[in-house]
């Protein structure tokens, strides 16, 4: 349950964490803006998945909303904001002190080239997960408490080949993760 987890995170906010200088351990969200796969736009179609899972937790008794809540909030799927509809996940120290993208949360991606130009960084990956292929490049914009991601990546597995560009935006929230595991710590969990 935690991989399946952690995996609808990575699925969800489609983009790297983009590392820089100013990211700031704790609290933030992340809101898709854009993300089209095989070129179809599936933007609309992963904010109607959240509605339905929220609809499905309305339904359940306060007892299991709790432990479901507690589940998502601290031991995968961060929480959804209720004012702004993002993902809110918790950066550790020493994520935010990384000097590179995290283009896997559980550490098995690398960027292969990286390169930073003031409050621009942009990076390339080319990765052998789970015997399939992503390979990708993208561009985080950084501006105070914001950054601003794109990315374009294609994969190929068992499935086929597919491709997927992703943009979104980061916005620090605070220190207080209220709760939320940190993403670093959520993929060595998920390894157990």
């Amino acid at each position: 349950m935690k991989k399946l987890t952690l995996a609808i995170l990575v699925t969800l906010t489609g983009s790297a964490f983009a590392q820089s200088s100013s990211l700031k351990p704790g609290l933030w969200e992340i809101k898709t803006i854009r993300q089209i796969m095989d070129g179809r736009d599936m933007s609309a179609q992963m904010n109607s998945a959240m509605s339905q899972m929220e609809e499905a937790m309305a339904q359940m008794s306060p007892d299991q909303r709790k432990k479901m809540e507690a589940m998502m909030g601290g031991q995968g799927m961060p929480a959804k904001s209720k004012a702004g509809g993002g993902i809110r996940i918790c950066m550790s120290p020493a994520m935010a002190a990384m000097d590179k993208p995290m283009v896997d949360p559980e550490g098995r991606c690398e960027p292969t080239k990286f390169n930073r130009s003031g409050n621009k960084s942009s990076f390339e990956f080319n990765c052998k997960i789970n015997g399939g292929t992503t390979v990708g490049k993208g561009e985080s914009t950084v501006s105070g408490d914001m950054v601003a991601t794109r990315m374009d990546m294609t994969t190929t597995d068992a499935q086929g080949r597919h491709t997927m560009q992703n943009e979104t935006q980061m916005k620090y929230l605070g220190s207080d993760c209220q709760g939320i595991k940190p993403a670093d710590q959520m993929a060595k969990d998920a390894k157990k």
